[in-house]
């Protein structure tokens, strides 16, 4: 499969707590990994490092051929290791306390993906000309938009549309959303922190996705049209297309 990833701190934050990493390809297998920390400069930048490296470990072991169901698991038990590993870190020490961090991690297969996540990173795929937004937000405004309070438009204004109901790292135990969803050669799986779904639509995201250019020039264009727009919080984008690595001469 083809990759390309890229962070950046953004315009206005001097520290960038967003963290991301894609797996060399195994078994036929893409693990990619965002984390978006909160909890200060420090302490972001840790909850999202610390949450990276413990599901990037507890991911390594996947099997060859292993199952749906198996993937589905495996994702949930990492980044449940992650939540414990980063609660205990944040326990321990007095300067990290009450730190902690979103996470969306993905295992692409040729024919099938499997997302896992929690707060308000995202994932999305591109297929049939739509973008198709694969994660549900676990944010204060995300409820209030499902209960009917307030509108789409209101959402993307909301002044506490940056209040998350779920996080990793904050509690004990935490629950980890699964989802999975099919896809064929030539979709694009786009994974992003708040810092590019905040400030670019998702139509605009889905114009780039089906330009002509490089899967790099893509990534480098979803980032830049997020600074442009702002750029009032750090931006992370990581991009798996559904195709074989050797056609585009870059291992994914």
């Amino acid at each position: 499969m083809r990759t390309a990833e890229r962070t950046d701190v953004g315009r206005i934050r001097s520290v960038n707590e967003d963290r991301a990493v894609i797996l060399p390809e195994k078994y036929g297998t893409v693990i990619a990994i965002i984390a978006d920390g909160m909890g200060g400069h420090q302490a972001g930048d840790i909850a999202s490092q610390l949450a990276i490296e413990k599901i990037r470990e507890e991911l390594s072991g996947l099997p060859e051929g292993a199952t749906l169901e198996e993937r589905k698991v495996a994702i949930r038990l990492a980044v449940e290791a992650a939540n414990a590993e980063v609660y205990r870190q944040a326990s321990q020490r007095e300067q990290l306390r009450g730190m902690g961090t979103t996470v969306v991690v993905s295992l692409a297969t040729p024919d099938q993906l499997v997302v896992g996540h929690i707060g308000d990173s995202r994932a999305y795929l591109a297929a049939d000309s739509r973008l198709v937004q694969l994660t549900e937000d676990h944010s204060l405004v995300n409820e209030l938009l499902k209960s009917g309070q307030i509108t789409r438009e209101e959402a993307d204004h909301h002044p506490r549309r940056n209040v998350l109901l779920r996080a990793l790292g904050t509690d004990t135990e935490v629950q980890v959303d699964v989802v999975e969803h099919s896809w064929t050669e030539g979709d694009i799986l786009l994974m992003c922190s708040d810092g590019l779904s905040n400030m670019v639509n998702e139509e605009e995201c889905l114009e780039v996705l089906q330009s002509e250019h490089s899967l790099e020039h893509k990534v480098d264009e979803l980032v830049e049209r997020a600074l442009s727009a702002g750029g009032d919080d750090n931006v992370t984008v990581v991009l798996i297309e559904n195709r074989p690595a050797e056609a585009s001469g870059k291992e994914g």
